[in-house]
């Protein structure tokens, strides 16, 4: 039996979108995005969307809207030090600096509780990430926000649906940023996008995704007649072509908002799906002393991404074993990122020394993830529970 990593799921509706928009000739962004702008918006229960290209350019492009409200270049922007290297490099991408905090162990989340810490007046924002789907601790990270008057643009690329008191993640800061990639929730094959209630940032990210363009009309940043658009003329100057901003070159298609249109449709269904399970492995994972993975607090509900398996002791050369042992029976799995100021190469300028982030070190020499997404049944999970139990007790 194989067992992938992600899946993803094209429905009907898509595929006639898809033809549909080829036979129109009009592939570029337009309507259909604007159609998933919305759609997504109303999932996640905020006023605006902004689709972007990717869940990193909806970070980087959220960081730097931050610009137009006083936010300087150069600012710090604090991120968790355990999470996909795609946080870390928006923040750089933007203009700013990362400054790093460890993680909880359990939760596989920033330490709240070591962010005050590292506040400063250089501090321009906070960068909590929902990693796997579970939410980080939102209300402490708030009130910590709040007295530094620093703003928060949360990092939800894999915590689709995940829900913290009640509330959506992608609600609590001034932006929430997601990942459209294939193997996550809702696809659009590639593409992210940007949440928020306030309706000038959001045009600010419109401008920034079209390389900082002057108008963000829909007649203009969505291409369906520009030559209407009452501003066009207004000022001397075609307005498409005058930039306020130094942007990005970050739309999203017609063909990926197709994609991403029926994958909204049955959002719902996939998230029950992967929830249901995510609790199957999770309880037969609880029997192994020697392992643990992340679990659900009492008021809120894990948007499932993948499965973390995390070793108690062995550090990598036992992670690694295991790794090579689910290839073998056909299971794919990941490794579980690094501690990016520690172990990876790419931020080594910043000096950072092995073992002052001790738990996202420890996190990612003795962690894996395995899939849970919608294609697997309870036979897929069963085999993949009985390939962890003939590892450990054959070790």
């Amino acid at each position: 039996m194989r067992v992938s990593f992600g899946t993803m799921t094209i429905t009907d509706k898509a595929k006639k979108l898809i033809a549909e928009t080829l036979d129109n000739n009009r592939v570029t962004s337009g309507k259909l995005v604007r159609e998933f702008e919305k759609e997504f918006a109303s999932f996640v229960g905020t006023k605006e969307a902004v689709a972007v290209s990717s869940g990193t350019d909806a970070i980087a492009i959220a960081l730097a809207a931050l610009k137009d409200y006083g936010i300087l270049s150069g600012r710090e922007i604090i991120v968790p030090a355990l999470t996909f290297i795609a946080t870390a490099n928006a923040v750089v991408h933007a203009g700013f600096e990362p400054t790093f905090v460890d993680i909880k162990k359990e939760t596989l989340n920033i330490d709240e509780d070591q962010i005050e810490g590292k506040m400063s007046r250089a501090v321009g924002g906070i960068v909590p990430v929902h990693l796997m789907g579970k939410p980080s601790n939102l209300f402490k990270i708030r009130e910590v926000a709040a007295k530094w008057q620093v703003p928060i643009i949360e990092d939800c690329a894999e915590a689709h649906g995940a829900t913290y008191y009640g509330k959506k993640v992608g609600t609590f800061g001034v932006a929430g940023c997601f990942s459209l990639y294939a193997a996550h929730i809702i696809s659009s094959i590639e593409g992210g996008i940007i949440t928020t209630n306030d309706k000038d940032f959001a045009e600010v990210c419109r401008s920034l995704r079209n390389h900082g363009r002057s108008c963000t009309c829909p007649m203009c940043v969505l291409n369906i007649s520009p030559e209407s658009c009452p501003k066009r003329f207004a000022q001397g100057h075609d307005q498409r072509f005058i930039h306020d901003r130094i942007g990005f070159s970050s739309k999203m298609n017609e063909l990926e908002a197709a994609v991403g249109l029926g994958s909204i449709e049955i959002a719902n269904w996939i998230i029950e799906k992967r929830r249901e399970n995510f609790y199957y492995l999770q309880k037969g994972l609880a029997k192994f002393d020697e392992v643990y993975t992340i679990s659900e607090d009492a008021n809120e509900k894990i948007g499932p991404h993948a499965f973390p398996i995390i070793f108690k002791m062995g550090g990598e050369e036992n992670r690694d074993k295991f790794g090579e042992y689910l290839t073998s029976r056909e299971i794919d799995s990941r490794t579980l990122f690094q501690s990016i100021p520690t172990q990876s190469l790419a931020y080594s300028r910043y000096g950072y020394k092995v073992g002052e982030f001790p738990n996202a070190e420890y996190v990612s020499s003795n962690g894996i993830h395995i899939g849970v997404h919608q294609d697997m049944g309870k036979a897929e999970c069963d085999y993949v529970l009985e390939a962890i139990e003939k590892f450990l007790t054959q070790k």
